[in-house]
C-alpha cells in the first residue's frame, strides 16, 4: 500500500469522525432494527431463522454505510482528487476504507444479536471469521455500485438495481457456507469449496473495480 492510498484511506477516516451524525445514525439503525426483531418474536429464532436474519440485516447495513462513500463526493473535490492521484490508487483507497468500516457495524451487529438472539452458533469463531469474509465482500460489491451510479447523475436508487443480481449469489452462498458454525453436518471439502468461492468473488470484484474505475474517473 503506497503513500497515495494511505493518504485517501486517512481522508475517509477524517471525514467520517467529522459527520459523526451519519456514522452513530448507523449503529442506530443496527441497534434499532435488531431490538424491533428481539421483540416482535416471542422466543428466541431457531438456528436457520438466526442466521437468515443476520445476513439479511448485514446487507441493508452495508446499503447504509458504504453505498454512500461514492454519492457524498461532490464534482469539485472530485476534480482535485483527479489532479493529486490515479483512479487505481483512489478507488483501493475506498475499498480498504469501506471494508474495514463494515467489518466494524458487522462485529458490532454480532455482538447485538448475541445479546439481543442468543447465541445458537456451536462454533463462534468460525462464524466470526464467515462474518468478516462476508463482510468484506459485501462491501466491496457495493462499493462499486457506488462508484457507478455516482457517475448516473447520482442517482442511489441505481445502487440497489445493480447490487441486488450481484450480490444476491454471494449472500445465499454466505448464509450457506455460515451454516458450518451450527454444526450443519458438510461433505469433506465443502467448506474449503465455499471459502475458496467467496474469497475468489471477492478477488474477482476488487479486479473489476481497478478495471472499470479508470474509465468512470476519465467522465
Amino acid at each position: 500500500m503506497n503513500d497515495q492510498v494511505l493518504a485517501l484511506l486517512k481522508k475517509d477516516i477524517l471525514l467520517e469522525f467529522r459527520q459523526k451524525h451519519t456514522f452513530y445514525g448507523i449503529i442506530l439503525y443496527i441497534a434499532s432494527t435488531i431490538f424491533l426483531i428481539y421483540l416482535s418474536l416471542p422466543e428466541s429464532p431457531d438456528a436457520q431463522v438466526w442466521n437468515s436474519l443476520f445476513w439479511v440485516i448485514q446487507l441493508f447495513v452495508c446499503v447504509n454505510a458504504v453505498a454512500k462513500s461514492f454519492l457524498q463526493e461532490n464534482k469539485g473535490r472530485m476534480l482535485y482528487f483527479y489532479s493529486i492521484s490515479s483512479p487505481v490508487q483512489f478507488i483501493l483507497g475506498k475499498l480498504i476504507f469501506n471494508v474495514f468500516l463494515m467489518l466494524f457495524m458487522s462485529a458490532i451487529s454480532l455482538v447485538l444479536f448475541f445479546v439481543f438472539l442468543g447465541n445458537p452458533t456451536i462454533n463462534t469463531l468460525q462464524f466470526l471469521g464467515i462474518v468478516l469474509l462476508g463482510g468484506t465482500g459485501i462491501s466491496l460489491v457495493f462499493t462499486l455500485m457506488s462508484a457507478i451510479a455516482a457517475k448516473a447523475q447520482q442517482n442511489a436508487a441505481l445502487i440497489a438495481i445493480l447490487g441486488f443480481p450481484v450480490i444476491l449469489p454471494q449472500l445465499m452462498l454466505l448464509i450457506k457456507l455460515s451454516k458450518a458454525a451450527f454444526a450443519e453436518v458438510f461433505r469433506d471439502g465443502a467448506i474449503t469449496q465455499l471459502v475458496g468461492l467467496t474469497a475468489l468473488m471477492d478477488v474477482l470484484v476488487v479486479v473489476l473495480a481497478i478495471v472499470l474505475f479508470p474509465y468512470l474517473w476519465k467522465d
